[in-house]
């Protein structure tokens, strides 16, 4: 028997499962997939958000800047890595100044204090690559971006580290409650015992309200496609630029990633699936609606197209709260700013669980810190690494050319009370395959040093082959690019 049970091991869940671990409590996160962050948070801005944008109205809106301003201290904690680069949201005509002082007193409601609105020549001075037609823009001092996935697998390491019991390839099929304690069915039909249940499901998360006989919010899933550009690529922005929001989202960004890729997107479609396949006109009318912001992308540049899928509530706000059935708690329709929020979301669930009678008593051996996988550097010439690619099996071998990845690093990666079998679980980890080359050179060297970790032969396409997912190709994307601008 548990006392609190998670459903979903993305951004949300490993905040609240990482927060728990603080107290001497029996936890259990489980996750219906080979791994953590492999929903949302696995495919998203990678934006830790002002807190402007989101009403004051809404909880998402109160929760943003709250969950933003604990970032600073969960980095040092945790070193996922982040990086206060700060926002604008540009205007391009005189009239919609109007909109970007409505954002600003909005941010002002929410709690902010280090937000500006910027005359035409102070954001060039700060963004000389930026359309120089832009009139307006409002600056938030304090955003800034960071590697969503690294920072789930942080949290659930930590979380793991001090005794958080995580169930990976487990999907609850149904959850039947009891006088006093809940029993979880997985698709095997083991069961799972606890007297607090929280749904942190993600697009699932209606679904999983359901098993309790409930049904107070349904999730539309809205996938945002986006195009990533090479490392490097970054430097020509120096803070996070997005366009004016709309009604379906925060529109179009260009953005550094954290590792100093570019990134560009999403655009916004709403599904009757979880469909995450890319295209070319939907990537397209997404580098036309960037180059708006800055004509200096270069689309030769391009790596990889993915999608994320967001889930969007009938609420159209997240759904965080007690329910009906005493000791089940909802954190549903977690969309943008889910990642910058959840650390506050999981403040708000732990008040939730005191109120539902759950018993909070310090664990004096909880360890709030977890070492890097990896740091972020300048990468070495290439003939300076070329020794240390041709190594045997050693710990300094050069394993991924790109990115510079060490076979230690790797076996680090595998070491850390998460079971990592797949290839791409360890790319999430350690940056292995996500180069220039996209894994062309590294894929079969990581799957030597995984099987003889693990003892058993890795399948080196398993996440690509079993997930159904197509992606457009680098050469398919440049040659459409380039066909529809001539």
């Amino acid at each position: 028997m548990y006392d609190i049970i998670i459903i979903g091991a993305g951004a949300v869940g490993t905040s609240i499962a990482r927060s728990l671990s603080r107290y001497q409590l029996s936890v259990a996160l489980i996750e219906r997939e080979n791994d953590v962050s492999m929903g949302a948070t696995k495919a998203n801005s990678a934006i830790v958000h002002g807190g402007f944008a989101e009403s004051h109205s809404k909880v998402k809106g109160r929760l943003c800047y709250k969950g933003r301003k604990q970032f600073d201290r969960l980095n040092q904690e945790l070193n996922f890595g982040f990086d206060k680069i700060g926002s604008l949201v540009l205007a391009f005509e005189d009239e919609q100044l109007s909109k970007l002082k409505e954002l600003y007193e909005n941010g002002l409601k929410n709690g902010l204090d280090d937000l500006e609105i910027l005359n035409h020549d102070q954001i060039m001075n700060l963004e000389p690559n930026v359309n120089p037609e832009v009139k307006h823009a409002l600056y938030c001092k304090g955003a800034g971006v960071c590697c969503p996935f690294s920072y789930a697998i942080a949290l659930a390491e930590n979380a793991v580290a001090n005794g958080v019991k995580l169930y990976l390839n487990t999907e609850i099929s149904a959850i039947k409650k009891e006088a006093d304690h809940f029993i979880l069915y997985d698709q095997h039909q083991n069961t799972y015992q606890s007297k607090f249940a929280i749904n942190c499901a993600g697009v699932q998360s209606d679904q999983v309200e359901q098993m309790v006989g409930l049904n107070t919010f349904t999730i539309t899933p809205r996938s945002g496609e986006y195009m990533l550009m090479v490392r490097g690529s970054g430097k020509i922005a120096n803070t996070v630029l997005f366009q004016m929001p709309t009604k379906m989202g925060k529109g179009i960004l260009v953005s550094p990633t954290y590792y100093g890729n570019l990134i560009i997107g999403p655009d916004a479609v709403n599904l009757n699936t979880g469909d995450k396949d890319t295209h070319t006109d939907r990537l397209l009318n997404i580098y036309q609606q960037a180059r708006h912001t800055t004509d200096k992308i270069n689309i030769k540049q391009f790596i990889r197209s993915f999608t994320g899928v967001r889930a969007v509530s009938s609420t159209d706000d997240f759904v965080i709260e007690k329910t009906a059935v005493k000791g089940f708690i909802n954190c549903g329709g977690i969309q943008s700013p889910g990642l910058t929020s959840s650390p506050a979301i999981a403040d708000m669930v732990l008040d939730l669980l005191e109120q539902e009678g759950c018993q909070f008593n310090d664990d004096p051996n909880f360890d709030p810190h977890r070492k890097p996988i990896i740091e972020r550097k300048t990468l070495l010439p290439p003939h300076e690494i070329e020794p240390l690619i041709e190594l045997e099996s050693s710990p300094e071998k050069v394993i991924c050319r790109c990115e510079q990845v060490a076979q230690a690093t790797i076996v680090d990666a595998m070491n850390r009370g998460i079971p990592v079998t797949t290839v791409d679980g360890i790319k999430r980890r350690t940056r292995a395959g996500m180069g220039w080359c996209q894994g062309g050179f590294c894929r079969e060297r990581v799957v030597t040093v995984m099987e003889n970790v693990l003892g058993h032969p890795v399948d080196p396409g398993f996440d690509i082959e079993h997930s159904g997912i197509n992606r457009v190709g680098k050469n398919e994307i440049v040659d459409y690019i380039k066909s529809h601008l001539e």
